[in-house]
């Protein structure tokens, strides 16, 4: 009988083997389809014979099987396709690349030489990450960071100033430098324009630059023009949206253009300065109604003997005249007694519209409280204060419409003191006289004015 002899193996191990090492290469296969970096290879004249099949940089795999890696080297990179080649490990070594777009990408690189079985070259392989995003995300922190350098540094420039009147100069100077720019002007809105606050550096172009101001008070929140050889970059400001006022920068046309990111900044600049201007608004508000009465708007008594002070004493260095005529209601009690508080108001506004109107721009005129008012007449002697005061006195008639009663009627007694340059006196003096003066017309029956006494010589200064 014939014989069989059956010879048994056992392949688990190797089955298990070719197993595990399909499923790795799958493994890998799959983790470099889905992966977002770049994987590559290349031979021995160093075009690409392997690409990620998802392609890369825009291109699909099938356009980088073939090519030269210096065909996607961006301008002024071409001394890094070494890589692509290279003969030593590479890790996260950085270049840029030109994407099928046009545009650059900037990518990290990762390569290791490809060795045959003797060690000879042939080839590299490596992993190219993009990493545009990360660097561009680097770039805007790094310019927001400088920008906010910057912007603290204009910040600190208008806190560190105490006075409001000087807070828009160190504005523009600390604006201007921190730019680079050869001049700024900063401006308010008044009157539904922009008018000149402040100035720093080359003003050549003040007066050309009103048309770009034109174009922010239409609406625009920024404008750029090229003007009579400069470059101009200018803002508006706001304060709760409303605004009021604008920066105009500007540097040579040959400079450095404005970028983004500094356009960026004189937006930043223009919500300070429009604080800026606020706080200015609101000081002069405050100012205006410490120094002005309120129902007549007039100088109050504290701001008019201020301001005669200053003028007193250049008198003394000019030796020019000057005159002060103290103006007092005659019976004005009556009218509050018997009109009401309402109507005597209205007399002494119509008083006021009489001394406004009877004194010229360079006079000052004040209330000094209750039914008192005073005028100081600019260089005026004893023939042009006795002219003004008959012309006040004449224009006080019509005041009589207002009088409580016909027997007691609303009139004005006028008291005028006279600075001689020849005769030097204090402004202390020169008050009392015509005080003395007005109190005089009183007690001799109201209604009239007089000229106090020439001084009598005296030394030094005073005030009252």
């Amino acid at each position: 009988p014939g014989a069989v002899m059956v010879f048994g193996r056992d392949v688990t191990l190797e089955r298990n083997l070719r197993m595990a090492l399909v499923e790795s290469r799958q493994r890998y296969k799959d983790l470099v389809e889905i992966s977002s970096d770049f994987s590559w290879e290349t031979g021995l004249d160093g075009r690409f014979v392997f690409v990620t099949p998802r392609g890369a940089l825009g291109y699909s795999a099938d356009e980088l099987v073939g090519r030269p890696p210096t065909d996607l080297l961006a301008e002024g990179h071409e001394d890094e396709a070494s890589l692509f080649s290279t003969r030593a490990a590479v890790e996260d070594s950085e270049m840029w690349m030109r994407r099928a777009d046009g545009g650059q990408s900037c990518v990290l690189v990762s390569a290791a030489p490809l060795l045959g079985p003797a060690g000879e070259w042939r080839g590299a392989r490596g992993v190219c990450r993009d990493i545009t995003q990360v660097r561009e995300r680097d770039a805007a922190l790094a310019q927001a960071s400088n920008r906010e350098r910057l912007l603290t540094y204009i910040v600190r420039t208008i806190r560190d100033e105490v006075d409001p009147a000087n807070m828009l100069g160190a504005a523009a100077e600390a604006t201007a430098r921190a730019l680079s720019c050869s001049g700024c002007q900063i401006f308010r809105a008044e009157a539904g324009h922009f008018a000149l606050a402040a100035n720093f550096g080359d003003h050549g172009l003040a007066e050309t630059i009103q048309p770009m101001l034109t174009s922010l008070e239409g609406g625009a929140s920024t404008a750029e023009i090229s003007l009579n050889g400069w470059q101009v970059l200018s803002a508006v400001s706001r304060y709760h949206r409303d605004a009021n006022g604008a920066v105009c920068l500007w540097r040579k046309a040959g400079s450095a253009p404005f970028c983004d990111d500094e356009r960026l900044l004189i937006l930043d600049v223009a919500n300070q300065i429009g604080i800026a201007n606020e706080q200015i608004v609101n000081h002069e508000r405050i100012l205006n109604l410490s120094r002005t009465d309120g129902l007549t708007g007039l100088f109050n008594r504290r701001a008019f003997f201020e301001e005669i002070e200053r003028r007193f004493n250049r008198l003394a260095r000019d030796r020019k005249p000057a005159a002060l005529i103290y103006v007092d209601l005659d019976n004005f009690k009556m009218v509050n007694d018997v009109h009401g508080h309402q109507k005597g108001d209205e007399a002494l506004l119509a008083l006021k519209n009489v001394l406004i109107h009877n004194t010229r721009p360079i006079d000052l005129v004040a209330r000094l409280g209750g039914d008192e008012f005073a005028v100081w007449l600019e260089s005026a002697d004893n023939e042009v204060a006795e002219k003004r005061a008959q012309a006040l006195l004449e224009a006080t008639h019509p005041l009589a419409a207002f009088s409580g009663t016909p027997e007691k009627v609303l009139g004005a007694s006028l008291g005028l003191a006279v600075h001689d340059p020849r005769r030097p006196e204090t402004l202390e003096a020169m008050i009392a006289r015509a005080d003395e003066a007005m109190y005089e017309v009183k007690r001799s029956g109201k209604g009239s004015y007089k000229i106090a006494q020439p001084a009598q010589a005296v030394t030094g200064q005073g005030k009252p």
